[in-house]
Formats: C-alpha cells, structure tokens, sequence
C-alpha cells in the first residue's frame, strides 16, 4: 500500500469575524424613504474569506481558518466547496453576522450596515490558536485580516504574528484600530492600511500622497519589509526596501467596491508566491482590486481580463 501524500504548502487566511454580505441592488437609494432593490445577493464574507476566495482556483492550495457561527454556515460551506478551499474554520453555537450593503449604481454609493458578531468564548480563542499553528507546521504564508469580535484581545494578531514567525511563516496583517497598532508591534512582514487606517496608527492626520508615502517609509524602515497603503481610486502605494512605488488603477465600471482591498491583498500575495518583485507585486494587486469592481461578490474578472488590466496599471517611482 502506498504511503500516504504530504499536503503541498500552501496559504492560510485567518477570518475571526466572518460575514455574510448581503448586497442589494437599490437605484437611486435614499435615507428616510421607501426603497425598492431590483437584485439581492448573499456571499460569504469577511476579509480572509475574501482573500481566500480571490486565491482559489490557482495551483497553490489555499485553506481558510477562524470562526463560523454553525446555524449560517451553508454560504460558507458552499464556496468552499465550489473554489476548493480546505475548510479549518471552527464553528460555535450562533450565526455569523450579516453585512447589509446598500449599492447604488447610479449614484456611485455604497451604504454598509454591519450587524453584531459572534461572541468567542476563551477556549474557543485558544483552540484557533492551535489550529493556526498546526497549519504552520506545512504551510508558509499567512494573512491574518479583519476586525476583531468580542471575547477575542485586541493583541490576537500580534500573538499570531509572534507564533508564526517562530514556524518561518511569511504573515499578512490587514485590519485596523488596537488590533493592527499590536500587530504592526509584533512586525509582521506586509502590512496593508488605507490611508485613513495608515494616519490612525500614526496618530498624526495625512494631509496628502506625500505624506502618506512619508508614513509609510516610516512604517516600512520599523521593520515591516513591504507596506501598501490604498488610496482608493487614487491607486495604492508600495513601499519595499527603501523603493517606493505609486500603482494607478485603469479606470472601470464600479458595481460595487466591497472586497477590493482584499482583492489587492490577494494580488500581492499571489505575485510574491511566483517570486516577483515589487512592481509586478503592485501591478497584479492593483489589477485584482480593478478587476472586482465591477462584481457584486469576491468574484475576479477571467485571467485575459486580468492581464488587460495588469498591463494598463501605471506605475511611478516615488
């Protein structure tokens, strides 16, 4: 009888606060008034979701990991089914929260409610940990994204941070508030803020692309070997080694922007996965994040659409 194969290595994302997002299609939409949507989706949701998602379907595996809440997880069952992303979640008693999103073609808009998440007990807390460690035992590279729910610390991707580094693992951190302030402490080697996130980390305001290079550097020479700061439809900006770098999107169609940062963490990741340098790392994230616009969903556009777009992405030295 033959032995038994050893799991390829492969990319973890981390969810601690998945979602499901409801997105309804509401032209002109107004506070205050009657509206009527014309289309409703539900997609599994959640930053590392996301990313897991936009990952999928290439040649190196990708596993999803975190919490589901187990009275709502057949969205979650179902794209993991359907993309061929290895399931580690673990479930608790509970649903998992719903993301209403209110998109508006017409006006260009897009209104979020968020509603409550779960509650982690602690030994819910510590049992992930286990989990995220034992998937570093093969795998090598892991983004860890998302806000935090409730009975989780705010130091839980610092913590995971410091733990993967121990296994070798290359670790994304893309989150916001105490969370990313303790991570960013612990040095993870990418980091990807907005602008916004980028100033509240600082504790200084971003007046323009100047100084939210300068922030950048700043975070880059702490000790994060690549930073990406988005800036919208601006483009986003990599910092890597002392090199920085502006990637301008092309312009598209928006259907909506839900996902798309977590569609540049995506290109990242993968063009880093291929050995690429910073430029060709710009150009893909910058390319997957065009490339969901025009989706409802973490959908990406085919690869000779996603080539169209890589090879219109302007780049310039900053």
């Amino acid at each position: 009888m033959s032995a038994p194969s050893t799991p390829r290595p492969g990319v973890v994302t981390v969810t601690l606060n998945a979602a499901i997002d409801q997105t309804l299609d509401v032209p002109g939409f107004a506070a205050g008034a009657v509206n009527r949507a014309v289309a409703e989706t539900r997609t599994a949701g959640g930053k590392g979701i996301n990313v897991a998602a936009f990952l999928s379907g290439a040649t190196t595996p990708v596993t999803a990991t975190g919490f589901l809440g187990e009275e709502n997880t057949a969205v979650f069952d179902a794209l993991f089914r359907r993309r061929g992303i290895r399931d580690r979640c673990l479930r608790l008693p509970g649903r998992s929260r719903v993301n209403i999103k209110l998109v508006d073609r017409e006006g260009r808009s897009v209104t979020d409610i968020n509603l409550p998440g779960l509650h982690v007990p602690a030994e819910s807390w510590r049992g992930l940990l286990t989990v995220v460690d034992d998937l570093a035992i093969i795998n090598r590279t892991f983004v860890l994204s998302g806000s935090v729910p409730a009975g989780v610390p705010d130091t839980a991707y610092a913590e995971m941070v410091t733990a993967l580094h121990r296994r070798g693992a290359f670790v994304v951190v893309d989150a916001s508030g105490p969370p990313l302030r303790h991570a960013v402490a612990a040095r993870p080697d990418m980091v990807k803020p907005n602008a916004a996130e980028l100033a509240e980390l600082l504790g200084r305001p971003l007046k323009d692309r100047a100084e939210v290079v300068r922030a950048a550097r700043e975070l880059s020479e702490s000790g994060i070997a690549l930073v990406v700061v988005s800036l919208g439809a601006e483009g986003a900006v990599f910092v890597e080694g002392g090199r920085a770098l502006l990637a301008v999107p092309p312009s598209v169609e928006v259907a909506s922007t839900v996902g798309a940062g977590d569609a540049m963490v995506a290109g990242v990741v993968a063009a880093r996965l291929e050995g690429l340098g910073l430029e060709d790392c710009a150009r893909r994230g910058t390319a997957f994040a065009a490339g969901t616009l025009s989706r409802l969903g973490p959908e990406l556009p085919p690869p000779e659409r996603l080539a169209e777009l890589m090879r219109a992405v302007r780049t310039e030295e900053l």
